[in-house]
């Protein structure tokens, strides 16, 4: 029963119980009883009625005019008298009482009563019907005619667009497919880092086509009754069906879809059972029934491979990180209700986040606005997106952090080795800015812009290197001793020379072989299997060689350092100064070092 109609319930009981009283309210001119024995003397007074119950006087006038008082409980000798020696027609009334009013003492205890019991029957009913509906899908159901995103909500990637356009052709026309006997995949697997779109890609190809969309996600079938997964699964299905056409979108499939046999549960494990369930259903089905599976992961390797095989998600579909195009594109749509101003130069931007997702573009053109509002400013500028970028890359900037005199000069000759290497070396990345200004967990940062690249020779990987030994090195040259500042430095280095020799080949000792890191149980290995593939003295070659790389570019980092010493003392001196200072102003330096001898009081 609606809520309404309990009130209009409530609402009809008041009514009959107290509407005589309240409508039978005489009506008139209000006089008080000293007034009325006046009218009354005075034989004004033609005709009265007296209540019993409510000592209410009502009457009519001479004149016809009605008129109410009120009496004592009943009226003296003296006045009864007066009525009659003037001739008013006067009467005496006892109201009947109501017989609801009168029944509902007795009624309305039985009726709270009652609801209370009828209350808790359907709580009890209402928990119990949550605990029969577990094995209920969670999807989320959008109907064709809601408005939904289409491909020109997604910018770039038109080679993802026109992959996946095979799907939104055969949902629309079917006929076409039928007629030469192609048969469209039952499933499509978008894979691709975080942020790059995948999501954004399923519900364009549900707004293209026009059909129903389920979406739900990996973790929406897991729960902690055994069997629950797989009844979701079920359930998801029959959904699907009784919506004729329809996409079905399961987001991060890997939480559901990882290899099987991982020696952890066995056979009864509630993730396999799903997964086996969802193999079954979409092997349950022609691709004739229009219902097409979307899947969305960023970590295709550890995926069963029963999921994968033809007949269940066919196809692969790659969303990579975006090109230079696909990012200027993606910053042209976030920045269309953005208040940009005339300096603002996206095609510099886009060229300048190599490596971006869409996510971090959006963030980008967010943070940016950010910055705008807290310089108090009504458009965006250059210079917040400069910001904003640093921010995004480098960390935030941290103003409370104070810097010691010789903390600050040993973080600036640190941070100038870094900036000297990246400008001398003939395979590092072009330097785009260097400071000494604390940002995120780093005391200064050398920002160097990757040119847009697929591979990597052992050279670039060599100067990388090195230039990471340049903080290092360079606080050996000036001050003689080390300190803790090159820890992640180090790190970065120690993980390129690993994987130079472990699984890029690039170490001519240990020859055109790789190894990769040991496989967890998750990945679906044996619990009991090895994860190392080599033997004692494979592995004391692989050491050697790791180390062998970086001692190699440690000493070249020092050569170059030694012949650039000059450069290197004016980089310090100008971050001392000025704290940030650009890539060309750095080479500008390096220049001036080799053109003017070095001084003879150098700094020891």
């Amino acid at each position: 029963m609606p809520k309404w109609a309990i009130w209009a319930i409530i609402a009809a009981v008041v009514v009959l119980a107290f509407g005589s009283q309240l409508f039978s309210q005489p009506t008139g001119e209000k006089l008080s009883y000293t007034e009325f024995l006046v009218q009354v003397k005075n034989g004004d007074v033609k005709k009265v009625t007296i209540n019993n119950a409510s000592n209410i006087i009502s009457g009519t006038l001479q004149s016809g005019d009605k008129f109410t008082t009120t009496g004592a409980v009943s009226l003296s000798d003296a006045d009864e008298q007066l009525l009659k020696q003037m001739g008013v027609d006067y009467d005496y009334k006892t109201p009947q009482a109501n017989w609801i009013s009168s029944l509902l003492p007795v009624i309305l205890p039985f009726l709270f009563v009652m609801g209370f019991f009828v209350w808790m029957q359907r709580r009890a009913m209402g928990q119990a019907g949550s605990i029969m509906s577990v094995g209920r899908s969670k999807a989320k159901a959008y109907q064709a005619d809601k408005p939904s995103t289409t491909f020109a909500d997604v910018a770039g990637y038109d080679g993802v667009k026109l992959e996946i356009k095979e799907v939104v052709d055969f949902l629309r026309t079917p006929e076409r497919f039928k007629e030469i006997g192609a048969r469209v995949p039952k499933g499509i697997l978008l894979v691709g880092p975080p942020g790059t779109g995948k999501t954004l890609f399923a519900r364009a190809v549900a707004g293209e086509a026009g059909v129903g969309f389920l979406s739900v996600t990996g973790s929406d079938f897991m729960e902690m009754f055994v069997g629950v997964g797989a009844s979701r699964v079920r359930d998801l299905f029959q959904q699907a069906r009784k919506l004729g056409k329809a996409i079905i979108f399961i987001d991060e499939i890997d939480s559901i879809g990882r290899k099987r046999g991982a020696g952890l549960g066995g056979g009864h494990d509630e993730r396999e059972q799903t997964l086996n369930q969802l193999l079954a259903e979409m092997d349950g089905f022609e691709a004739t029934e229009g219902i097409v599976i979307l899947a969305a992961t960023n970590r295709p390797d550890i995926l069963d491979n029963a999921l994968l095989r033809p007949g269940r998600f066919d196809r692969q579909i790659i969303v990579p990180l975006p090109e230079y195009e696909e990012r200027l594109s993606i910053l042209k749509v976030h920045s269309r209700d953005k208040r940009m101003g005339p300096d603002v130069d996206l095609d510099t931007m886009a060229r300048a986040t190599p490596g971006m997702s869409g996510a971090d573009l959006a963030n980008l053109v967010n943070e940016a606005a950010l910055f705008a509002v807290r310089r108090g400013q009504l458009h965006i500028e250059r210079l917040d997106f400069e910001n904003a970028r640093d921010r995004v890359v480098l960390g935030a900037r941290r103003e409370s952090l104070v810097l010691s005199p010789d903390e600050k000069r040993a973080t600036a000759y640190h941070e100038g080795g870094h900036a000297v290497l990246a400008t001398v070396l003939p395979h590092s990345d072009p330097l785009h800015k260097v400071t000494i200004l604390p940002r995120g967990m780093a005391l200064g940062v050398t920002w160097t812009l990757p040119e847009e690249r697929h591979t990597y020779s052992r050279e670039y990987f060599e100067d990388l290197i090195c230039k990471a030994m340049g903080g290092r090195v360079a606080e050996k040259i000036i001050f003689g001793q080390l300190n803790s500042g090159a820890a992640n430095d180090l790190e970065q280095a120690t993980g390129i020379a690993r994987r130079m020799v472990r699984e890029w080949g690039m170490s001519d000792k240990v020859g055109p072989m790789a190894w990769s890191g040991q496989q967890q149980v998750f990945l679906g290995e044996d619990l009991m299997t090895s994860g190392r593939e080599f033997s004692d003295s494979t592995a004391q070659l692989l050491d050697e060689e790791v180390s062998r790389i970086l001692l190699e570019q440690e000493a070249r980092a020092h050569e170059f350092l030694e012949r650039h010493r000059r450069g290197l003392e004016l980089v310090a001196e100008a971050l001392l100064i000025e704290e940030t200072i650009d890539g060309p102003t750095v080479g500008r330096l390096v220049q001036e070092g080799l053109d003017a001898p070095a001084p003879s009081d150098a700094t020891a």
